[in-house]
C-alpha cells in the first residue's frame, strides 16, 4: 500500500476546499455560516447533511455519515482511502507519489529551484541596466535603501514578452519547464502553442523558503493598473497558503514576537526600520497553516494590517484564527497612516516601536471599538453598551479573563463590581441552560442509533458530558493539561469516548496537526462520521471553563457511582457521600 505523508495530506486539503468539492456532487444551500444539502448516501426529502466550513468537515443527521473531504470522496465514489486521496489530488493537479514517481518529482523540483534562482538573479541584474531604470527609480521613490534591495533580492521584469524566456532558454531550460515553474504563460492560436513571460513591467519580490531557496515571485505594477500584484501560482516547490514572506529573515531575528503585515512593501519597510521580525502572507488571506507556522516561531503575534475597513475585517478574521490555536494576538494601531510603511515614513521607526510595544490585545481593541458606538452620557445607550460588553466577555473561555474585563468596565463607568458580575453570571447561566436543553434534544435524536458508541444508550448523561469534554478539547487544545489534571481517560464511562480522548491527548503530546484529517489513520469511515458529529453539532456550544467543569463533574460522578461498592460503606459514609453529591450537582 502507498504510504502517504501527513504533510502531503495537509497540502492537499489546503487546496481542496470541502464546500467546492461537495458542491460538485450535490446542490448546497447556505444556513448561517454552514451549508446544507440532501444527503447522497441515503434517500431523504429534507436536507440533513451539513457542511461545516470552519472545521472543513461534514455530518449527516439522517444516516450518521461524516468526516472530512477525503471521507466524502471515499463514500461517494466507493473508494478506499488511498484511491480517494489520489482522486482528490488529480482534481487539483497534485500527484500521490510512489518511489519511482518520487525520484522524478525530486528531479523536477531541483530543476525548478535552479530555474527560480537564475530568474531571481536575472531580475536583480535588470536593475543595473537601462531597461531596469524604471524599477530602480520605483524602489528609490519608496525610500528602499540599496542594502535592502540586495537583502531581499528585489528586481525588475522588463516590459518585454520574452525577456526572461530567452534568458532561461540560453541556460538550457525548455519552455515546458518554465511553464511548470509558472515563470511563463502560454496561449494557443491556430493550433500553435505560444509562450510568453508571466511577469512584465513589474518590480519583483522573490519568495524565499526557510532553507533559502527561491520558490516563487511576486510582481507589482509601477502605476495604478490592475492587477496591482501578480503572484506565482502553486507549483511543485511553492504553495502560497503554506508559507510566509520574509520568514527566512524573521526566524533569525532572535525575537520572541512576529509582526504580521499585509504586503511585501510593508515587510521591507519594517525590516528597514529595524523590525526584522515582520512577515506577510503571499497574496492570499491568512490560512490556518500559516498561523500554525507562525506559532512554531513565536508565541507573541502582533497584527499590523492596514487601518482601513478591509484591514479591520481582515484583522478580526486573523485574530480568530490565532485564538483557535491558543494564541492571543495583539493589534497594532497606526493612527494617522494607512499602513506600517506610511507610518514609518511620517513618524519614524522610533514611534512605531512604541506603538508595537503598546499594541493591545484583540479583546481590548474590540471593546474600544464597541464603546465608540455609544454615547455613554445617555442612560439608554449606556445600558445598551453594558449589555453588549457583558455578552461579549461571556464568550471568553477563561473565567480569569472575564474577571479582569469586569473590573475594567467597573472602573470605566464607576459601577459596583456586583452589578456587572451579576449581569455576566445571568448571561452565563442562561447560555448554560440553553445549551443543556439543546444537547438533550440533539442527543435524544442521535443516541438511539449510535452503533459506534453503544454505551451511550446505557449511560446517556455521562455520554453527553463526555462529548462536551471532547468538543471543548478540540476547540481549545491549549487546555489539554487543565482537562487531563481534572479527569483521566480511565474515568470516562463509554469506551468509544475514552478512546477518542486518549487519541486526542496523544496527538497533542506529539504536537501533531489537530484537525479532522489528523484522525484518518486511527478511525474507520463510520468512526470518522461520529467524531465529526461530536465536534460540529450544537452550534451554540457554550465554550467556557464553567461548562467544561460541569461536564467533568458529571462524568466523574458517574464513574464514582459505577465503581463504588455501597455495601462496604458505613451508614455515615453513605450519608456523607449523598451530601457531597448534592453540593456538586449542577445538572
Amino acid at each position: 500500500m502507498v504510504k502517504i505523508s501527513e504533510n502531503f495530506i495537509a497540502q492537499l486539503k489546503a487546496v481542496c476546499d470541502i464546500t467546492s468539492v461537495i458542491s460538485s456532487y450535490v446542490e448546497l444551500k447556505s444556513i448561517g455560516r454552514n451549508k446544507k444539502c440532501l444527503c447522497p448516501f441515503h434517500l431523504e426529502k429534507t436536507p440533513s447533511l451539513v457542511v461545516y466550513e470552519e472545521t472543513q468537515s461534514f455530518y449527516c443527521f439522517g444516516c450518521g455519515a461524516g468526516g472530512d473531504v477525503i471521507t466524502f470522496i471515499e463514500k461517494i465514489e466507493n473508494l478506499n482511502y488511498v484511491d480517494a486521496v489520489k482522486l482528490l489530488a488529480s482534481r487539483v493537479g497534485m500527484t500521490v507519489l510512489e518511489d519511482e514517481q518520487g525520484d522524478k518529482l525530486s528531479k523536477k523540483r531541483e530543476r525548478i529551484l535552479k530555474m527560480n534562482k537564475i530568474a531571481a538573479k536575472f531580475f536583480f541584474n535588470n536593475l543595473r541596466l537601462d531597461k531596469g531604470k524604471a524599477g530602480l527609480e520605483y524602489f528609490y521613490k519608496r525610500q528602499i535603501l540599496k542594502k535592502n534591495i540586495i537583502k531581499f533580492g528585489l528586481g525588475y521584469a522588463a516590459d518585454s514578452w520574452n525577456d526572461l524566456q530567452n534568458h532561461l532558454e540560453s541556460k538550457g531550460f525548455s519552455c515546458e519547464e518554465m511553464f511548470e515553474a509558472d515563470l511563463v504563460s502560454r496561449s494557443t492560436k491556430n493550433g500553435n502553442i505560444n509562450y510568453y513571460d508571466k511577469f512584465r513591467n513589474r518590480v519583483i519580490f522573490p519568495i524565499i523558503d526557510l532553507r533559502g531557496n527561491v520558490i516563487g515571485f511576486g510582481g507589482r505594477v509601477l502605476d495604478d493598473s490592475k492587477p496591482k500584484y501578480l503572484n506565482s501560482s502553486d507549483t511543485v516547490v511553492f504553495k502560497k497558503s503554506l508559507g510566509l514572506y520574509a520568514l527566512y529573515f524573521a526566524k533569525n531575528s532572535r525575537l520572541e514576537t512576529l509582526i504580521l503585515c499585509e504586503g511585501y512593501m510593508d515587510v521591507i519597510a519594517m525590516h528597514q526600520g529595524g523590525f526584522t521580525n515582520a512577515v506577510a502572507t503571499l497574496g492570499t488571506a491568512l490560512t490556518a497553516e500559516q498561523t500554525r507556522l507562525m506559532s512554531r516561531h513565536a508565541k507573541d503575534i502582533v497584527i499590523a494590517y492596514d487601518s482601513d475597513k478591509a484591514g479591520r475585517i481582515a484583522m478580526e478574521r486573523a485574530s480568530k484564527m490565532f485564538m483557535d490555536i491558543g494564541i492571543k494576538p495583539r493589534v497594532l494601531k497606526i493612527n494617522g497612516a494607512k499602513d506600517p510603511d506610511e507610518y514609518i515614513k511620517k513618524y519614524g521607526a522610533g514611534r512605531l516601536k512604541v506603538a508595537i510595544d503598546e499594541a493591545q490585545s484583540v479583546t481590548k481593541t474590540k471593546i474600544e471599538n464597541m464603546s465608540d458606538k455609544y454615547d455613554l452620557d445617555d442612560p439608554e445607550q449606556k445600558r445598551n453598551y453594558i449589555n453588549e460588553y457583558c455578552a461579549f466577555i461571556c464568550n471568553m473561555v477563561d473565567p480569569l479573563d472575564r474577571e479582569v474585563y469586569i473590573g475594567e468596565l467597573c472602573r470605566e463607568l464607576g459601577l459596583p463590581r456586583e452589578v456587572i458580575s451579576n449581569q455576566v453570571n445571568f448571561i452565563l447561566n442562561k447560555k448554560r441552560k440553553s445549551y443543556r436543553k439543546n444537547v438533550d434534544r440533539e442527543f435524544a435524536r442521535v443516541s438511539y442509533r449510535d452503533k459506534i458508541n453503544p454505551d451511550s444508550a446505557k449511560y446517556p448523561k455521562a455520554a453527553k458530558a463526555e462529548q462536551g469534554i471532547i468538543k471543548f478539547l478540540f476547540n481549545n487544545p491549549d487546555y489539554a493539561d487543565y482537562i487531563y489534571n481534572k479527569i483521566k481517560p480511565d474515568e470516562f464511562i463509554t469506551k468509544w469516548h475514552k478512546r477518542v480522548y486518549e487519541i486526542m491527548l496523544d496527538r497533542l503530546k506529539l504536537n501533531d496537526n489537530f484537525d479532522v484529517s489528523a484522525f484518518h489513520s486511527v478511525f474507520d469511515e463510520d468512526e470518522m462520521g461520529t467524531f465529526s458529529r461530536i465536534i460540529n453539532e450544537n452550534s451554540n456550544f457554550s465554550n467556557t471553563v464553567e461548562v467544561l467543569d460541569d461536564y467533568i463533574s458529571v462524568v466523574k460522578d458517574e464513574h464514582e457511582k459505577n465503581t463504588e461498592n455501597i455495601s462496604d460503606m458505613t451508614l455515615e459514609q453513605i450519608e456523607n457521600r449523598r451530601k457531597d453529591k448534592a453540593k456538586k450537582k449542577r445538572w
